[in-house]
């Protein structure tokens, strides 16, 4: 490593992080956390994080579905149904600072490392933080739950989609994602009230919960009018214009957020009577009147270039784009200025969104791990002996791939 790069900080350097978890949201959330400096040790089993497996498509065995949320870790695989795994685990926790989790409610605790029990007093600077479905309590309380599952269950589904289409999942897992941020987002809390008390705590996480919480505008809409809310498909419930549209060449997408905006678009357009028209004088207005506003807007844009126009938008002060495809939009200019492809090796991935002006993200420090690609090393920084390693690679407690 040069001079320059030991000059180099990360937010979270020095962090340490026991990742326990699979899947996606956990393991995103320690991926935000290692892309930053923080020290992150994923603790697998013999056979893997399943979603490994999740393919095609594959590198190195691995699909992409696992590839893309664990970058800048390393792989410890350990059994921890037996009591030597256990003392493993136990030794590894000594200098964590976080330890996260999603196993089934209760697991932790049925190993004698339930967090009130044990480790609030073991460890007490500890930050322990659990993800589950539903949490330990209530009707659904230690339920399974998986991202589309939660989506159905807490209206996320009825307003996706349209009226003839009727409920549709989310096309990105935004359930497991959210989770993994908010996630992250609690732990930091956690560190900085650290800080403060010098304890540790304890981060109740779900599924259920965060989906909730992104249900934006949804759940207000409903809480002042009582009413569930409906698909409404690429419109906006609360906001008109705010649409997917079709021109001569391809579709855009405008949102205008307000009156002066829709002032300007309605020049832009040719279409200068409506923006004194008293059925679409205010955003009010415009959400009543939408169907007559939208084929107003259809016939107008029937004979422009899609591309073009968003750029003319844009130059006016209009949000408006066209809609790409994920290749188009990896390979536009602006995802190039902006940094945001990952290269090494055979890896490539998306990088962290987070920018600070001194604190630089870590790129890609480790390549995404084979099952307990570390186990060795690991353990010999934990002070294991060769012959110590030697009797747990023979006894099954420990595995690992090269």
């Amino acid at each position: 490593m040069s001079k320059l790069e030991n000059k180099i900080s990360h937010t979270l350097d020095g962090i340490k992080v026991l990742d326990l978890t699979r899947v996606l949201g956990g393991p995103y959330a320690t991926q935000i956390l290692a892309d930053h400096g923080a020290i992150v040790t994923k603790v697998e089993s013999h056979l893997g994080d399943e979603v490994r497996e999740w393919g095609p498509p594959f590198a190195k065995n691995m699909a992409s579905y696992f590839i893309n949320v664990n970058r800048n870790k390393r792989s410890i695989a350990l059994d921890l149904k037996k009591t030597a795994g256990k003392k493993i685990l136990l030794k590894l926790m000594k200098e964590t600072d976080i330890l996260i989790e999603n196993f089934k409610t209760g697991t932790m605790e049925k190993w004698g490392f339930g967090y009130e029990e044990f480790l609030k007093n073991k460890f007490p600077r500890l930050i322990h933080c659990r993800i589950s479905g539903f949490g330990s309590k209530g009707p659904l309380g230690g339920a399974p739950g998986y991202d589309a599952i939660v989506q159905a269950m807490t209206g996320m589904m009825t307003v996706n989609g349209t009226h003839e289409s009727g409920s549709v999942r989310m096309g990105a897992p935004f359930v497991d994602m959210g989770t993994g941020l908010y996630s992250t987002i609690g732990i930091l809390m956690a560190l900085y009230e650290r800080n403060k008390s010098n304890k540790g705590q304890f981060i109740d996480m779900t599924l259920y919960d965060s989906a909730l919480a992104l249900m934006h505008p949804h759940n207000a809409n409903y809480f002042l009018t009582k009413k569930p809310g409906k698909a409404t498909g690429n419109s906006h419930p609360n906001i008109s214009p705010y649409d997917k549209f079709k021109t001569a060449s391809n579709e855009i997408f405008m949102g205008i957020g307000n009156d002066a905006g829709f002032k300007r678009l309605c020049y832009a357009l040719n279409l200068e009577e409506l923006a004194n028209d008293a059925r679409f004088r205010t955003n009010g207005d415009r959400v009543k009147n939408r169907v007559e506003l939208t084929k107003f807007i259809e016939k107008a844009l029937s004979n422009v270039d899609g591309i073009e126009f968003s750029e003319k938008l844009l130059s006016a002060g209009i949000p408006a784009g066209p809609v790409r495809n994920i290749e188009e939009a990896i390979q536009h200019p602006q995802t190039k200025e902006r940094n945001m492809v990952l290269e090494k090796d055979y890896y490539k991935g998306i990088a962290s969104p987070i920018k600070f002006s001194r604190s630089k993200d870590v790129g890609v420090k480790f390549t995404p791990p084979l099952i307990g690609e570390h186990t060795i090393q690991i353990l010999k920084e934990q002070g294991y002996s060769e012959q110590e390693i030697e009797l747990l690679l023979k006894d099954e407690i420990i595995s690992t791939q090269n």
